[in-house]
């Protein structure tokens, strides 16, 4: 009697989608998609205004994905899913940054002066 009470609480914790809730994820994921894509398309921007405002679309087009589609939210898991996604972003932007920091600096230390001065 005791596991199956375990089980019934253990499947009340996860999340709950409804049909409207994938429907809702489906719209925006194709919004989110054909708006880039429609921008790549037509290049009413500038190339680097472009690529920016792909790179916050991609951003959003996570947040839709993760929200809609994986049900991850502060109550889902006792908001486990959630620290673990803040940590692992945390992660990654610390191991971004400190390679591109990393590269940057051999780049502008390491690089021989007499092959700078030669470039016109």
């Amino acid at each position: 009697m005791s596991a199956h009470h375990d089980e019934h609480h253990a499947a009340a914790e996860l999340p709950h989608a409804t049909l409207r809730d994938y429907v809702i994820g489906f719209v925006l994921s194709v919004i989110l998609t054909a708006i880039p894509f429609w921008l790549v398309m037509t290049m009413p921007l500038s190339p680097g205004v472009t690529a920016a405002v792909i790179m916050g679309f991609a951003v959003v087009q996570i947040i839709v994905h993760m929200i809609f589609f994986l049900h991850m939210n502060p109550k889902s898991e006792g908001g486990w899913t959630l620290t673990s996604l803040v940590f692992t972003i945390i992660v990654i932007f610390i191991m971004l940054a400190g390679s591109l920091w990393v590269m940057h600096h051999l780049n502008s230390n390491m690089m021989p002066q007499h092959l700078e001065q030669q470039v016109p």
